[in-house]
């Protein structure tokens, strides 16, 4: 890497005497906030370049002179007349434009971008559109938001993380300031570990993922938090139903850099305690999160960054029994400008999973359980904007992972009995290249490789497992014990990725993309929806990588008056190895011998997603729709044949729209229609004793589908007053916003089971028995919240 340091060097060196360099920064000239994604238009050459996730820029062309068009939706664009006769440094702060031009931005950083950039199978949802979005308890949300988009799914209210093109929760991988996330929800799923407060830009790779990220095989959410607003101080917080909310925000050093600081806190606990005895008790029934973050620049080519997160959900029934879980992240980054070319950013990334869980009365009799995952990260990226048509990028990534799969005991009478497993260690680490290139004003193709290493380290055990009938458990045979630092099962992996674009005319473009991915990390649930003591093991001697390929085609074209309206459709197909299932009566927690209970399989997922946004005007919105399959075939698991996976859902509808009553007052709904979800129901049933047992004579996995999901979501938003009654604007602004989530009740079904009587009965009389349906939210929920700033 550092040769191929060097060699950018020498030559933007030589290229020095004929060609000259402009660069710089685009920044919100409201708070200084960099603007990820902002064009920069040369409009003789018909071409340009966007900032990258810091805001930067660099275009290299002849020496002469040019009109650029700087600009960034929402904000109104600059257009410069600049002479080229040196290497130039052209910051840039572009300004809001009025709120009747306001747009609603899901995946464009320009009107026309989502025909004319090579991306494709991503969407971004800028902050402002989340705000508006109807959201559960009247509170914005950025996972749920993503839920209103095609191609993402759950399994239904109150279920953890989200599922993207047929991949499971545990094949996402989330970013937060590039920190892994490992679990996204607070109380158990209707909340998400983001505070809409700190959070600058949301963007969701479904497909054509870059070179630089890896480590998953469906997806992969990049949540970036805001800077601080580095031109004055500002606070920002909310009153709603079930938690409060507040940031901070300002400049340091002068401006030269700035801070934020924001933090949450539910309350349901406290308004209750009075009411119910069990929190008198000491039970609790609460989450909260801080998030922080601070930047300074050192110099025009040296800028550092330290962000941090801790959050924590508190389920407690009374003082001695109850389970918690949280996340803890911390990044430091430091951006340097090598030249006007060459951009670079080093990160140094920890990130930390737990969760706990005990019960028992006293000291005597009781048992306690804690669990972790956490990994230690160095990343050095690097951009060379070698000319206006090509854009390389390379660069290096190491995790190294501590898994504690479960510190625990019982104590019975006063005995104490450890039941505690190993640690595991492991190195994941990946080298990378790749070019963003131009082939000519209409064509562009993107293309690079990621190469992936994985190695698991002693301490610990390994174990070797006996071969039987698929899908009955497996027994270890023979165990080894691991040195520490010896090296136990290895892989790699190769993991090409290419992207391509051509424009049919200026409104519509074609494009395509494969994107191959490797994950070494798992997630071991077996339960309807993913819940906080899941477990995450890695890859070993017996548990291989998943390996994912998909292909996808899209066509996109932007219509109407004005272009205010964009139109695409995206066919995608996806093949995976190594998927992984459980036998019947999977022993997963706390089970030393985990792997002989894995089955694995091969899989696949495609579809069709179906895309209308209206961008701008009075009345805006979207139509979301997704026709797919995703499906198993895992030796011992339905006679061998192909099954609907658990998050499987055939017909995906969404439809989001805003309208704008007037200057104060404005509207937004959702509705969702979404095909009911795989489960697996008895197909005969045999009686032992007066009871009822239901049997899977047929070895059938998800043979029926639950009803279809669907529910209808209102707020409205009332902006406060500008002027004072003295006629004077006021400096501080706020609003309400007053919600009903589920309008007409649907008692939507989260899964059937199925019951008989208390009483034994009689023999020779009739057995009654009954299906039974679960549902999480079954009634009108209403909202109101309160949100300032000053």
């Amino acid at each position: 890497m550092r040769f191929f340091i060097l060699l950018c060097l020498v030559h933007s060196s030589a290229l020095a005497q004929s060609k000259f360099t402009i660069s710089g920064y685009v920044k919100d000239a409201a708070n200084g906030e960099a603007l990820i994604g902002a064009t920069i238009y040369v409009k003789s050459l018909n071409t340009g370049a966007t900032t990258n996730v810091y805001g930067f820029y660099s275009i290299t062309l002849e020496s002469r002179a040019y009109d650029i068009d700087i600009s960034y939706i929402g904000f109104a664009t600059q257009s410069k007349l600049l002479v080229l006769n040196e290497n130039t440094r052209l910051d840039v702060e572009l300004k809001a434009e009025g709120k009747q031009l306001e747009a609603v931005v899901v995946s464009s950083t320009r009107d026309e971008e989502g025909v004319k950039a090579l991306e494709m199978s991503t969407n971004r949802l800028d902050i402002k559109t989340i705000l508006k979005i109807p959201a559960f308890l009247g509170e914005a949300d950025v996972v749920k938001s993503l839920l209103q988009l095609p191609g993402v799914s759950t399994v239904g209210e109150g279920a953890s993380g989200f599922n993207v093109r047929g991949g499971s929760v545990g094949q996402n991988l989330i970013l937060l300031d590039e920190a892994t996330v490992y679990n996204s929800s607070h109380l158990l799923g209707f909340f998400s570990v983001f505070n809409p407060d700190a959070v600058k830009d949301t963007k969701l790779y479904k497909g054509a993922i870059p070179a630089q990220f890896g480590g998953r095989i469906s997806s992969l959410l990049d949540v970036r938090m805001k800077e601080g607003n580095n031109k004055d101080y500002e606070i920002n917080g909310g009153v709603g139903t079930i938690f409060s909310r507040a940031s901070v925000e300002g400049p340091l050093f002068k401006g030269d850099g700035s801070f934020i600081v924001a933090g949450r806190r539910s309350y349901a606990d406290i308004l209750a305690r009075p009411f119910v005895d069990v929190l008198k008790d000491g039970g609790a029934l609460n989450f909260y999160d801080f998030t922080g973050k601070a930047n300074y620049n050192i110099n025009k080519r040296n800028r550092i960054f330290v962000s941090g997160y801790t959050g924590r959900d508190i389920f407690f029934f009374d003082r001695n029994q109850g389970f918690s879980w949280g996340n803890n992240t911390g990044t430091i980054r430091w951006n340097k400008i090598f030249n006007d070319r060459l951009f670079a950013n080093f990160s140094g990334i920890f990130s930390r999973y737990d969760y706990s869980l005990q019960f028992g009365e006293n000291d005597r009799d009781n048992f306690r359980w804690k669990s972790s995952i956490r990994n230690i990260t160095f990343k050095p990226s690097f951009s060379y904007f070698l000319n206006t048509n090509n854009e390389i990028s390379f660069g290096a990534e190491v995790n190294y992972y501590s898994f504690e799969p479960a510190n625990a005991f019982g104590t019975s009478n006063g005995n104490r009995i450890d039941i505690s497993l190993p640690e595991k260690y492991n190195l994941e680490s990946a080298l990378y290249l790749g070019n963003n290139q131009h082939l000519s004003p209409k064509t562009s193709i993107e293309y690079g490789l990621r190469y992936s290493y994985f190695a698991g380290y002693g301490p610990g055990k390994q174990f070797t497992y006996n071969d039987t009938i698929p899908g009955r458990r497996r027994n270890p045979i023979a165990e080894e014990s691991i040195s520490k630092g010896e090296t136990t099962a290895t892989y790699h992996n190769f993991e090409p990725r290419f992207s391509f674009k051509t424009e049919l005319s200026d409104v519509s473009s074609v494009k395509a993309s494969y994107t191959r991915m490797a994950q070494y990390l798992h997630l071991i649930s077996n339960t309807t929806a993913s819940n906080p003591l899941d477990v995450w093991t890695p890859t070993s001697n017996n548990i291989k990588p998943e390996l994912a390929d998909q292909w996808a085609l899209g066509y996109f074209r932007n219509f109407g008056k004005e272009q205010t309206f964009e139109f695409s459709v995206e066919a995608y197909y996806r093949k995976t190895q190594n998927q992984i299932d459980y036998i019947d009566g999977a022993d997963l927690l706390i089970n030393e011998y985990l792997e002989g209970d894995l089955l694995t399989g091969v899989g696949r997922a495609y579809g069709m997603e179906f895309y209308l946004q209206k961008k701008v005007g009075r009345f805006t919105g979207w139509v979301a729709y997704t026709i797919a399959r995703t499906e198993l075939k895992v030796e011992g698991i339905n006679r061998n044949e192909w099954y609907a996976a658990r998050f499987d859902q055939t017909h995906n509808l969404k439809i989001t729209s805003f309208y704008d009553l007037n200057k104060r007052w404005s509207a937004s709904a959702n509705f969702t229609l979404v095909s009911g979800t795989p489960s697996t129901f008895p197909t005969s049933r045999y009686m032992v004793q007066g009871m009822l047992i239901p049997y899977n004579a047929l070895d059938s996995r998800n043979n029926v589908r639950l009803p279809a999901y669907h529910r209808l979501d209102l707020s409205f938003r009332l902006e406060g007053k500008t002027v004072k009654r003295n006629g004077n604007a006021r400096k501080n602004s706020d609003y309400w916003v007053f919600g009903v989530y589920n309008l007409y009740a649907r008692k939507n079904p989260f899964s059937i089971y199925f019951t008989q009587g208390k009483d034994r009965v009689t023999q020779g009389d009739p057995i009654n028995s009954e299906a039974r349906q679960l549902s999480i939210i079954g009634t009108v929920i209403p909202s109101v919240s309160y949100n300032f700033k000053f």
